[in-house]
């Protein structure tokens, strides 16, 4: 079981800095590296705990549109995920900041989707 979360949380390292490469609105700020892996690894962790806690809670809340949309919702959730994550970064003082909802944080929530069930696919359990 940790190994798994291990593996989810490099999955979404990845993922999520190729979401920033992608994405100028995404950002991990500057230094060096050293601090920017350690800040990604970071985010990482608040993103499968975000994912994990809340995610699940707001996707039963927006059943209704998820239907409606049939599951293009989903990407709104995810994007709203990565704005909590954004903001609980924040607040721990860490460098990752999306500059706006819509654009940033929805094609990056694309991007760490796609990237995420890429990589879980490749992995083996």
């Amino acid at each position: 079981m940790l190994i798994n979360f291990a593996l989810q949380t490099v999955i979404n390292a990845v993922a999520l800095w190729i979401a920033a490469w992608a994405i100028p609105g995404i950002t991990f700020g500057e230094g060096r590296t050293g601090n920017i892996f350690w800040t990604v690894v970071l985010v990482a962790l608040i993103f499968g705990v975000v994912n994990a806690l809340i995610r699940p809670v707001a996707k039963m809340l927006s059943l209704p549109f998820i239907i409606l949309t049939l599951g293009l919702f989903v990407f709104i959730v995810n994007a709203l995920m990565l704005e909590l994550t954004s903001w609980l970064a924040g607040k721990l003082n860490l460098a990752f900041h999306i500059d706006h909802f819509f654009w940033d944080a929805v094609f990056g929530a694309l991007i760490v989707t796609f990237v995420s069930m890429i990589l879980s696919f490749i992995r083996t359990d």
